[in-house]
């Protein structure tokens, strides 16, 4: 006698290896590749808080004023085809309700545009496609994929260089968790500007090249640790001019304790996060767990129902 296979186990054992075959490729080669800054983002985050900045009407700072920054970034979706890089055109402006009231960039207290190139899977900047500026670190508009407990370096355009961020602790956004970094920037000069002597109390007659001064008492970034998406920021900035060779600061540009995320922007982060992080949590956890489970039933029980099936005689000819 010797056993016949029944379509129904050998169904059954075709399926569960299946699915423990391409669960696990979802899990080592399709979610790895997902993991990939995406081109085509069309995003606008907002801050706001309380500050002075200095007014060119009244050729004074005024004081207890509400400011915004809008960052609008675009993805040259093309260029980025082209390239196999990441490339955002991003423009930041700083407004105060005057200026924001207007409507134009150009009008704003201060306007600034870049182009960011970087790779799609590091998040490290890629020095091609009229790149600007030319930056460096391993954080910017957003954190690498797979977020780590561990220092990284963000980099500052203000600064014109690198600020190292210390990771301080696990924390909640919106109902997200999210991992928190922390770090300043101690005054520091970045350039000059001509103006007026008597604006910095310089003794000097006409245009003087006034030193500008910057520094941050505290940048304080919540990122997702899946997606390295920026859920929440907060910074305290400052920018001044001095005399040439002064110690001290003349005049105050720009100043607050503390411009963070509206609400609105964090709610968009936060969903934003949830949603790329749902996928890739589907493609690297949740289908191959479930697939492998499922596969490996079905697999067991295709070959029991292989091994068990019904046994037929077998004819000998004479």
């Amino acid at each position: 006698m010797r056993r016949s296979m029944s379509p129904l186990s050998l169904i059954l054992l075709g399926v569960g290896v299946f699915l423990l075959v391409f669960t696990q490729l979802l899990a080592w080669y399709v979610e790895p590749r997902a993991k990939r800054t995406p081109t085509d983002v069309d995003s606008t985050t907002v801050f706001s808080g309380q500050g002075s900045y200095f007014d060119t009407g009244s050729v004074s700072t005024v004081d207890g004023q509400a400011l915004t920054i809008t960052r609008r970034v675009l993805g040259d979706v093309a260029g980025g085809e082209r390239s196999g890089n990441a490339i955002w055109d991003v423009s930041t402006q700083i407004d105060s309700p005057k200026t924001l009231a207007l409507g134009d960039p150009r009008k704003s207290l201060q306007w600034t545009t870049e182009r960011w190139v970087t790779d799609r899977r590091t998040n490290l900047p890629v020095r091609c496609c009229d790149e600007k500026p030319a930056f460096e670190g391993e954080a910017y508009l957003k954190f690498p994929f797979d977020v780590e407990k561990r220092s990284y370096s963000w980099w500052d355009s203000t600064l014109g260089a690198t600020v190292p961020l210390e990771f301080q602790e696990v924390t909640r956004v919106g109902g997200r968790e999210g991992y928190r970094f922390v770090g300043s920037v101690k005054a520091t000069p970045t350039g000059t500007r001509l103006v007026p002597g008597v604006l910095v109390g310089s003794s000097k007659p006409g245009q003087v090249p006034a030193e500008e001064w910057y520094a941050n008492a505290r940048i304080e970034l919540t990122v997702d640790q899946r997606t390295g998406r920026i859920m929440n920021a907060l910074i305290a900035p400052k920018k001044t001019l001095r005399a040439p060779g002064s110690q001290k600061d003349a005049v105050t540009l720009l100043a607050s304790e503390r411009l963070e995320f509206t609400e609105a922007t964090r709610r968009e982060q936060v969903a934003l996060a949830s949603e790329d992080g749902g996928r890739l949590e589907l493609l690297g956890e949740t289908a191959p767990l479930a697939g492998g489970v499922a596969g490996g039933l079905l697999a067991v029980a295709g070959a029991v129902l292989l091994i068990r099936g019904p046994r037929r005689g077998e004819h000998s000819s004479e």
